[in-house]
C-alpha cells in the first residue's frame, strides 16, 4: 500500500538542480553492466546518435530471460556456488565458410556443474542452457529447471554464454568486436547454434559421455535457439524446452500489436480505471509539456534525476515500466497489480498525471528520483541486442491506439531499414530468420519434420503472441499457462509457487521423462542389434 503522506510530498517534489549528476550513477540497472561505464563511451559515440533517435519508432521491447535487479528471482540453493566450475572452449569464428580468417579462435566461456551427475557408466543426461544477449553471469544460479531437476535426473549441467556476450568476445573488448565491421556480420544465430553444438560435443568428450541424451533449454531469445538448435542439430539435441519463444514473430506472421495489446489486456483485466488512465495520460503529458514552463513542470511532477528535454523522453520510459511490468507480471509482487493499485489508489481529486505518478511510485518505489535515461544504458545487452535486431532478429513489433492504451507507433520497415544502415552500413534481412529456421505453416511443416520440443508460454506474457501456443504434433507440444509470464516456468522453484505453476513445472518434467526413456529404449535396441527395419 502506497504511504499518502509520502506520496504527496514526492508529487509536490521540487525540481533541482543539484540532484542530476550523483543520482544519476544511482539505479539496480547499472548492475546490468559487465564492462565499466567508461569502457563504453566510445562505442557509444558511435551508435548514440542513431540510438537515441530512434528510440520512440520501431522499438523492440526487452528479450530478456530475467530482470538481474528483481529481488522476485532470488537464486537457487539446491547447488553451492563452488558446485559450478567455469570453463573456455577454444571456438571457432566462422562455422560456414573456409576463409583464413573463418578459423580465428576466441574463447568461449562455459559453466559446468557435476554435482549430481549419475556418470557416464549409466548415460545419465546432460541438461545445457543456452545463453542468450547477455552475459551469462550468474545465470546458472538464477534459472532454476536445471539444478532443480538435477537429483531427480542426475543430471550434468552445462551453461553456454552466447558469442559477443560477456566473456566470450572474439576480440580484446567487446566495444572493439561490435566495431569491427569486418568480422561483426559474424555475430549471429546461426553462429550461435554451431558454437552451442561445438561445446557440447566437446563436453561428451571431456566427460567420456558419448551415449548421454541432450536436453537443451532456453528462454526468450534463448528459448528461440534451443528450438532451433532441435531442428539444425538432432544428433545432438534430443530434445528442447523453449521458455517464451517468440518464433512467430517474424516476417508478419504475428500481427504487429501482439505484444502491446498483451500489455493492453493485462492492464485493463486488472483495473478498467487504471485502463483508461493510462490511455488518456499521453495526450495530458503532450499538452502540458507544450505550454511554457511545461518540461520542468513534468519533470518536478515525476520527479526526474535530470529536467526533460521534451515529452518523448518521459512517454519512452512509462512505456519501458509498463512493458517491463507486464512481461515479467509474476507473482509474488504482480507488477501490473502494483501499478494500477498506485493508479486507482491516488487521493481524491488527483488530476491523471497524478495519478500515473502514483503508479510509478508503487512499482519501482521511494527513490530519491526517477531515471528516465535508465533503459538506454549502453549495456552489452542493449548494444548486442541492437546489433541482432538490425540484420536479422527484425521483431517489426508495432501498435495503434485504437487497440491498445499506447499512442500508435506503427513499425514501418523502411524506416527501420534507413535507420539501421545510418549505425552499421548494412541493411536488415527481414525475412531470414523464417528463411533459415521457417516459421510459416508451422504446423504443416514441422508436423512430419520435428520432434520433441516443448513451447511454454505464460499467457500474460507479451512475447506469448509470438509463441507456438498449441500443439504441432505429438511430440512437439505447447504448454501455457493463464496466468504465466515471462520465462516463469524455468525459473527456480519456490515454496510459494502457486499451484498451476507447479503442474506447468511437472507436465515438462513428465515430457522430458518420456523422451528420455524413449532414447534409452532405442539405445539398447541398437546395442543388442535390434533396431527394427522400416
Amino acid at each position: 500500500m502506497i504511504v499518502l503522506g509520502v506520496l504527496i510530498s514526492l508529487y509536490k517534489f521540487t525540481y533541482s538542480d543539484t540532484t542530476s549528476i550523483e543520482e544519476y550513477s544511482r539505479s539496480s540497472s547499472i548492475m546490468a553492466i559487465n564492462s565499466p561505464n567508461l569502457s563504453l563511451l566510445v562505442l557509444l559515440l558511435h551508435l548514440i546518435c542513431c540510438f537515441i533517435s530512434t528510440a520512440t519508432p520501431n522499438r523492440i521491447p526487452k528479450l530478456s530471460t530475467i530482470l538481474r535487479d528483481s529481488s522476485d528471482y532470488s537464486v537457487s540453493a539446491a547447488s553451492d556456488e563452488e558446485d559450478f566450475k567455469t570453463y573456455f572452449y577454444d571456438q571457432t569464428l566462422d562455422h560456414f565458410n573456409y576463409n583464413p580468417q573463418s578459423f580465428t579462435k576466441f574463447k568461449q566461456r562455459y559453466v559446468i556443474n557435476s554435482k549430481f551427475w549419475g556418470g557416464s557408466n549409466t548415460n545419465s543426461p546432460i541438461f545445457a542452457y543456452f545463453g542468450a544477449e547477455a552475459p551469462l553471469d550468474g545465470d546458472w544460479l538464477y534459472i532454476g529447471f536445471l539444478i532443480d531437476n538435477a537429483p531427480r535426473f542426475k543430471a550434468l549441467l552445462v551453461y553456454i554464454e552466447h558469442r559477443y556476450y560477456g566473456q566470450s568476445v572474439p576480440s580484446d573488448s567487446f566495444e572493439k568486436a561490435l566495431n569491427d565491421s569486418e568480422t561483426r556480420g559474424y555475430f549471429n544465430s546461426a553462429q550461435a547454434l554451431a558454437d552451442y553444438a561445438e561445446v557440447l560435443l566437446h563436453v561428451k568428450e571431456k566427460f567420456s559421455a558419448q551415449n548421454s541424451p541432450i536436453i537443451v533449454i532456453g528462454g526468450s531469445y534463448g528459448g528461440m535457439l534451443a528450438s532451433w538448435f532441435r531442428l539444425k542439430y538432432p544428433h545432438v539435441a534430443v530434445g528442447a524446452l523453449a521458455s517464451s519463444a517468440p518464433i512467430l514473430y517474424f516476417d508478419n506472421i504475428t500481427p504487429q500489436n501482439g505484444y502491446y495489446s498483451i500489455v493492453t489486456k493485462d492492464f485493463k483485466e486488472v483495473s478498467e480505471n487504471c485502463y483508461q488512465t493510462i490511455r488518456k495520460s499521453w495526450s495530458e503529458i503532450d499538452k502540458l509539456a507544450s505550454k511554457p514552463n511545461g518540461l520542468t513542470t513534468l519533470s518536478r511532477t515525476f520527479n526526474t534525476c535530470s529536467p526533460l528535454n521534451n515529452s518523448s523522453e518521459l512517454k519512452d520510459y512509462l512505456d519501458e515500466i509498463y512493458s517491463t511490468a507486464a512481461q515479467y507480471n509474476s507473482p509474488p509482487r504482480y507488477p501490473v497489480t502494483m501499478v494500477c493499485g498506485g493508479i486507482d489508489g491516488a487521493p481524491k481529486g488527483t488530476d491523471i498525471l497524478g495519478r500515473i505518478f502514483a503508479g510509478l511510485f508503487a512499482y519501482r518505489g521511494n527513490t530519491t528520483c526517477y531515471d528516465t535515461t535508465e533503459f538506454n544504458i549502453p549495456t552489452q545487452t542493449q548494444l548486442g541486442w541492437s546489433w541482432q535486431t538490425c540484420s536479422e532478429m527484425v521483431i517489426p513489433e508495432g501498435r495503434s491506439s485504437k487497440d491498445t492504451m499506447f499512442p500508435t507507433s506503427p513499425f514501418k520497415l523502411d524506416e527501420f531499414i534507413k535507420n539501421c544502415k545510418n549505425k552499421y552500413g548494412v541493411s536488415p534481412r527481414p525475412h531470414w530468420i523464417t528463411t533459415y529456421y521457417g516459421g510459416h505453416d508451422i504446423k504443416l511443416v514441422l508436423q512430419r519434420f520435428a520432434s520433441n520440443i516443448i513451447f511454454s508460454n505464460g499467457l500474460r506474457d507479451p512475447y506469448s503472441s509470438g509463441g507456438v501456443l498449441e500443439n504441432l504434433s505429438k511430440s512437439l507440444i505447447a504448454i501455457s499457462t493463464v496466468n504465466g509470464s515471462h520465462c516463469l516456468d524455468i525459473l527456480r522453484a519456490k515454496k510459494d509457487d502457486p499451484s498451476w505453476l507447479v503442474s506447468q513445472r511437472k507436465e515438462e518434467i513428465r515430457i522430458i521423462e518420456g523422451w528420455l526413456k524413449n532414447y534409452y529404449s532405442d539405445l539398447s535396441l541398437l546395442r543388442n542389434k535390434e533396431m527394427p527395419n522400416f
